[in-house]
């Protein structure tokens, strides 16, 4: 099962599968061609393919102006760069402000690993309107994900089976089924993204930032990482440290844990995030509808978990909502705080029988739409995540485990610890423990940790500004709720970042926003 407090929550139809094959064969021989000296067409953005997540085609920007798309060329295998090439997705909005004014490229990574940037930088392209005024925003599908040679694993009807499975067994029988279910998963990736696979590392897509910084005209790379799009930008400014202009990391992961120190901080991440819930729900002065006092609520939840182990409820038609389910779906919701009413809701009409919201929550997490169809959101998740992560954790490894997951997270524990066996299967050797983010010479980064983040533990941002080495990282600190700072709309936060973005004025290390 992926893990899913790595998704962020944003099955190949025919023509997808087209496609992903077109572009992780579009290898016509690239010996003669520097691509670094291609130039891009831009047009106006299709509606996003269903690897993407589907909908519609991106609205007209405010100032009547399109969003427009391209696609980069990039070596299929970075070892042999006048090799292959595959087709890296690309979105822009152009900078609103006078183009004197104008500083150059802002790129964007979302997170995941598996996000589309392509269908999530017009999703939320307002909240950046400030740093529209002097940069073009720019956001790309990573390869692996969206429209950029896509991994494909199982189908819609494998998949929606895969995410009703039991991912906290209980006995012999629930194990195995749990791991031959895993198994089948991950040699569906191998079966249909063979060629892929090997190629979809972190230190690939860095290397895909810095041809995209070339070719974009930019003499530095300028940056907003949120997320795993920390970890890439950590990974981009050790690779290339004289090359990093302004950096903006948000939600930031923890650069020194390896994949076990990574799931077990998740777990203390959810549950805080679930007591700082029930604390919210219950200090209102209306009466909180899901128990009196935050331990009744989260007692009340433990209670109908275990109740859905034994008997799932009705959830979407034909579907029930399973123990698997609805503790996807909780998590879903703890990222933000605007979801919470969400989740106050959801698990109400749940007690009562009807699981419609909590499947809905964890349908999001997923990345299947209402239509059944399902992003690439997981394979690319899984795939990434095995190809970083040199671990290769068993069945009785994380059986050893569970106790100190448990004590981490009642509630999440079991369901991140057996995560870990997620790529005990994969077909390709992970690339090490922990990413190697230290960047000696970098400009200044300036990494703002968020106290009540469920994904990506408050923790992190300094170990990131560590990693960073003397010099480099700058940490803000957010005194707040949810994945991430910016997005929450806090106007401390918002002026620090755009004050460095825009202007350069590094704000004073250990700043607190709250």
């Amino acid at each position: 099962m992926p893990n899913p407090s790595r998704l962020r929550a944003a099955a190949l139809t025919a023509t997808a599968l087209l496609l992903s094959a077109a572009l992780t064969a579009c290898g016509d021989d690239n010996k003669d061609e520097d691509l670094t000296d291609q130039k891009l067409s831009w047009k106006d953005c299709p509606a996003p393919s269903q690897a993407e997540g589907g909908g519609n085609a991106p609205s007209a920007l405010p100032n009547g102006g399109q969003w427009q798309c391209a696609t980069l060329k990039a070596p299929l295998d970075w070892a042999k760069p006048k090799g292959d090439t595959i087709g890296i997705a690309l979105i822009r909005a152009k900078a609103s402000g006078p183009q004197n004014r104008r500083i150059g490229s802002l790129i964007f990574n979302f997170g995941g690993p598996g996000g589309s940037g392509v269908t999530t930088l017009p999703a939320f392209g307002q909240d950046y309107a400030t740093l529209r005024t002097r940069f073009d925003l720019v956001s790309f599908d990573p390869r692996g994900v969206g429209r950029s040679a896509p991994v494909k694993c199982e189908d819609d009807q494998q998949l929606d089976a895969y995410f009703q499975q039991d991912a906290t067994p209980d006995d012999t029988a629930e194990r195995t089924t749990y791991l031959d279910n895993t198994k089948d998963f991950n040699s569906a990736c191998e079966h249909n993204s063979k060629r892929v696979l090997p190629h979809v590392r972190t230190t690939d897509a860095a290397r895909d930032m810095d041809l995209m910084r070339q070719v974009l005209g930019d003499a530095k790379l300028y940056y907003f990482g949120i997320s795993y799009g920390t970890e890439l930008g950590g990974v981009y400014a050790h690779l290339f440290p004289r090359h990093v202009g302004r950096a903006v990391f948000d939600a930031v992961v923890d650069p020194t844990q390896n994949a076990e120190q990574g799931a077990l901080g998740q777990a203390e991440g959810f549950q805080l995030a679930l007591d700082n819930f029930a604390k919210d729900c219950t200090s209102k002065t209306e009466d909180c509808p899901l128990g009196d006092t935050p331990q009744a609520v989260k007692d009340r939840i433990a209670t109908f978990l275990r109740d859905l182990d034994r008997k799932p409820i009705p959830g979407i038609f034909p579907r029930q909502l399973t123990q698997t389910a609805a503790t996807n779906g909780i998590a879903q919701a703890l990222y933000s705080k605007d979801f919470w009413e969400y989740l106050t809701e959801g698990l109400q009409e749940a007690y009562s029988g009807n699981g419609r919201i909590l499947m809905a929550l964890s349908d999001s997490m997923n990345g299947r739409n209402e239509n059944g169809e399902y992003s690439n959101i997981t394979a690319a998740n899984v795939s990434i995540n095995c190809a970083d992560d040199k671990a290769r954790y068993t069945a009785d490894y994380v059986q050893k485990k569970l106790p100190a997951f448990r004590a981490a997270s009642p509630l999440f524990g079991d369901f991140l610890a057996w995560s870990m066996v997620s790529c005990t299967d994969w077909a390709v050797p992970g690339a090490s423990d922990h990413p190697d983010v230290s960047a000696p010479g970098s400009a200044p980064i300036l990494v703002v940790g968020n106290t009540g983040d469920p994904a990506t533990p408050y923790e992190g941002a300094r170990k990131m500004v560590d990693a960073l080495g003397k010099g480099v990282g700058v940490e803000l600190t957010y005194k707040g709720q949810g994945h991430g700072a910016y997005d929450s709309k806090n106007k401390c936060v918002q002026s620090a970042v755009n004050g460095y973005l825009l202007d350069g004025k590094v704000p004073p290390a250990g700043t607190v926003c709250s």
